[in-house]
């Protein structure tokens, strides 16, 4: 987890070709009630994972076609519950690998995940609700009782306020000075970095172009969610 920056893994060749497929209509209209996994995906999945895993793949695809009208705060609220519902299992135990970053469907497919997992599977999901990207953040943090890194998300209603904090350690959405257990080292998206700080997204420090492992992941991807 300590050097996340340096990890994301090409998901196997059949995957890779219905999670492109996936993205592709993620990305197309401006609309989330568009937003329809490929049935080729949903029966893969489920020959793999098992019906519930295809049942969870169907509860997100109504979760993002149903709430683009609600206010942000409703739309971060509706995505965190979701989310962590699912189950916390570390990259070694559930992948066999020290450090993977698995994408939304990967996540949902297997039923639980990591904080990167977790943190990556809410941000591309409130984007497909139409939250704009500039509100939004992965951050790294040090969570001080666990003395380990962690990554959560951020969201910011303005570059300068306070912003508040979905983390699948702590049900509530809190301002980020609400938690005391987090100190914040620096944010990303897909348009920068930042040296992270309580107020304000803090001082821009370059693109996240920066970050190979996540521009890897943008490569898998269409235009339309980079």
């Amino acid at each position: 987890m300590l050097n996340f920056l340096y990890r994301i893994s090409i998901a196997p060749k059949k995957i890779f070709i219905l999670l492109a497929l996936f993205f592709c209509l993620l990305g197309i209209g401006e609309s989330s009630n568009l937003f329809t996994l490929p049935q080729a995906l949903l029966n893969q999945t489920k020959a793999q994972y098992g019906e519930p895993a295809k049942r969870r793949l169907l509860a997100w695809q109504a979760l993002i076609r149903n709430n683009s009208h609600l206010s942000d705060k409703e739309k971060l609220r509706k995505v965190n519950t979701f989310f962590n519902q699912l189950q916390f299992i570390d990259d070694m135990t559930h992948w066999k690998k020290s450090d993977y970053w698995a994408t939304p469907v990967e996540f949902l497919s297997t039923g639980g995940g990591d904080c990167e997992d977790f943190s990556l599977a809410k941000y591309f999901t409130i984007k497909a609700l139409g939250v704009p990207e500039k509100k939004i953040n992965m951050t790294y943090v040090k969570a001080i009782k666990l003395n380990q890194a962690h990554m959560v998300v951020t969201y910011y209603s303005t570059p300068r306020a306070i912003p508040l904090v979905l983390d699948n350690l702590v049900a509530d959405i809190l301002p980020a000075t609400k938690r005391k257990d987090l100190i914040p080292v620096y944010s990303f998206n897909g348009s920068g970095l930042w040296l992270a700080k309580s107020r304000g997204k803090g001082q821009k420090v370059g693109s996240s172009a920066r970050l190979k492992r996540w521009t890897n992941l943008l490569n898998r991807m269409p235009k339309g969610l980079k």
